[in-house]
């Protein structure tokens, strides 16, 4: 088991031409400052995965979700071995219905990328692995560990759903 339990959300639109987006946010603050990143963080002590979520992106974005249309779909076992106190495993979620408007808060400055035009040199190197399949619709269930650098995964492995 990993130092600590994270979740993580991709909120997916329609825009006004029909185009489905998903909103990222750049991380202003912590662990990835500077990356591009779906919204989440900590799960807290005697919260869910699912509560946690919830609540993170409400703080994160001021977006509003209902629990009963967030869809759980995959965890992720990330290994930082050169820093151990990074290493995390991640619940991964997608929403496709929430209320609000994005905004930006202490942490993330939020914003809506085409789905087809992911900004993947932006953000962890690992998300260039799974997170296109995870947004046409696929789960994913997998293993990154990370190199001496702290950000290029030097090791991948995915498990069967």
């Amino acid at each position: 088991m990993s130092p600590y339990q994270v979740c993580v959300c991709f909120i997916i639109r329609r825009n006004e031409r029909g185009v489905r987006q998903v909103l990222l946010g750049r991380k202003k603050t912590g662990l990835g400052l500077g990356n591009i990143v779906g919204l989440g963080g900590k799960i807290e002590p005697g919260e869910t995965p699912l509560e946690a979520i919830v609540r993170e992106i409400e703080e994160e974005s001021s977006l509003i979700v209902d629990p009963a249309h967030v869809n759980e779909v995959g965890f992720i076992r990330y290994a930082f071995p050169h820093r151990e106190n990074w290493s995390q495993d991640s619940t991964v979620f997608v929403v496709e219905s929430f209320s609000g408007t994005p905004i930006e808060s202490d942490e993330v400055v939020p914003a809506w990328y085409d789905v087809t035009e992911l900004p993947l040199d932006g953000m962890w190197d690992d998300a260039k692995y799974w997170l296109p399949q995870v947004l046409a619709g696929e789960t994913v269930h997998a293993s990154f560990t990370f190199g001496e650098d702290l950000k290029t995964v030097s090791e991948s492995s995915f498990d069967a759903a």
